[in-house]
């Protein structure tokens, strides 16, 4: 086989010994292996290094001494452009229109199995070879062994043409193990800490980034309650749906208050209780599926963030194509523009991804659930 092995990959732990040790498995059994970093950023010396993102020049300084090491082919490909307008530009997009998107997911739709695969498939090569922490089994994609470092969640939306052509060859081994076969190998990037936070937000400051791109939007932010004022505000796009902290707000009681709703026409943010956070169940835009489409209505796992522990939930048709997906158990933090990713409900293949859709909306508590 002839392997394209990418060295950069959205997410937090793609820092580049992920990447390095797929890439020596890659080798180790027998395949024409090339390397690739991208180069995401038009200016990438503002991104930050340490542990922080990645896509820096010494991330890329780091996989070509790997792909030296290894005596394969390197190469950098600038996907700067595409990556601003399918990856930043929907993050702003999206927070704008008072949604939270999930900005490794687009990566990993939107240019790692798309931009760079179709890439490498028309050169030549078989898959692209990344360091994900899943796992592909008969062609199924499953949750890492690692349950620490699972990256299932953000490969959810990949379809089953693009999983015919990927290898994940570290999601049947832990991340310790990992960077022990890193410093076997004599890797100088065994030891470097794994990425987090958004890359491409070199200081970490998201709203900052956002008040950057949008500028100053003021409203107010009222408690669902009592229907009052009890905040202000410079853009909605600082908040996202079950946001505790950072809230600004003086209420009369001392118990906490959660983001329950966004509203960017009127700028308006709603508060509330801890009772009025949770939401029975969800309907979302269109799925895409992983393998063939199940036939609705049907039980499965869901999972709404990528650290969320998973929830029973029983999935059937929605409007316009989409899905009604009720969860077993109410669920706080369920925001527009996040990922359900769907996971088979038994406890033997429950580690198997379905498919995914984007949240459009979330039910509410006195609505009739559907037959």
């Amino acid at each position: 086989m002839r392997g394209w092995a990418d060295d950069e990959g959205p997410g937090r732990d793609e820092r580049g010994v992920d990447s390095a040790v797929a890439a020596a498995l890659a080798v180790d059994a027998g395949h024409d292996v090339t390397g690739v970093h991208l180069a995401l950023s038009p200016n990438r010396q503002t991104l930050r290094s340490g542990s922080r993102g990645c896509c820096s020049v010494e991330d890329s300084h780091d996989a070509r001494r790997v792909a030296d090491e290894l005596g394969i082919p390197f190469y950098v490909w600038d996907l700067a452009d595409r990556f601003t307008e399918d990856v930043v530009e929907d993050f702003v997009a999206e927070y704008a229109a008072g949604r939270t998107p999930n900005p490794c997911l687009r990566c990993n739709e939107k240019i790692k199995f798309s931009a760079v695969l179709d890439r490498a498939l028309g050169l030549g090569f078989d898959a692209v070879v990344t360091g994900h922490h899943a796992r592909l089994e008969g062609g199924e994609l499953r949750r890492s062994v690692d349950a620490g470092k699972d990256q299932s969640y953000v490969l959810g939306v990949l379809t089953p043409e693009q999983l015919a052509a990927a290898v994940f060859p570290l999601g049947g081994m832990t991340k310790d193990r990992v960077r022990e076969i890193a410093a076997e190998r004599g890797f100088g990037v065994a030891a470097k800490p794994d990425s987090h936070d958004i890359c491409f937000i070199p200081d970490g400051d998201t709203r900052g980034f956002l008040a950057r791109r949008l500028g100053s939007l003021p409203g107010p932010v009222v408690d669902a309650t009592t229907g009052q004022r009890v905040g202000e505000h410079e853009g909605t796009y600082g908040f996202t749906v079950g946001q505790r902290r950072g809230l600004g707000v003086a209420v009369g009681d001392q118990r906490p208050r959660y983001v329950l709703s966004i509203e960017p026409v009127s700028r308006t943010v709603t508060v509330g209780t801890a009772d009025l956070a949770g939401v029975p169940g969800v309907l979302t835009g269109a799925p895409t599926w992983t393998g063939a489409a199940p036939e609705l209505p049907f039980a499965a796992q869901v999972q709404v963030r990528a650290h969320a522990t998973p929830v029973g939930c029983r999935v059937s048709a929605g409007d316009d194509g989409g899905l009604l997906i009720e969860f077993a158990d109410e669920q706080r933090g369920v925001a527009p523009g996040q990922s359900a990713v769907l996971y088979e409900p038994d406890a033997a293949r429950g580690d198997r991804v379905l498919g995914q859709a984007t949240v459009r909306t979330a039910r509410e508590r006195d609505e009739t659930v559907r037959s």
